[in-house]
């Protein structure tokens, strides 16, 4: 039984095919790999601006009610 040349050929154009795809497919997730890790970098990022963003707020919101505080009872014709 002999082989089949044109069948031959075409396994092998349908194997570098296969594999052209794959080979584009790996680039393709190694990419969206790269870029998903640069958005929880990013995230990683604003989550710490939003905790100091927090604090500062919390420590003018003591200043305003350490201020406010001070002034209870005093007359505001005084000074």
């Amino acid at each position: 039984m002999s082989e089949d040349p044109i069948a031959h050929g075409e396994l092998a154009a349908l194997t570098r095919r296969f594999e052209e795809v794959a080979e584009k497919h790996d680039r393709e997730f190694g990419i969206i790999k790269s870029d998903l890790t640069a958005v929880r970098l990013q995230i990683g990022n604003l989550d710490q601006k939003v905790e100091a963003l927090d604090k500062k707020i919390d420590r003018n919101q003591a200043q305003i009610i350490e201020l406010l505080t001070q002034l209870v009872g005093q007359r505001p014709d005084a000074g």
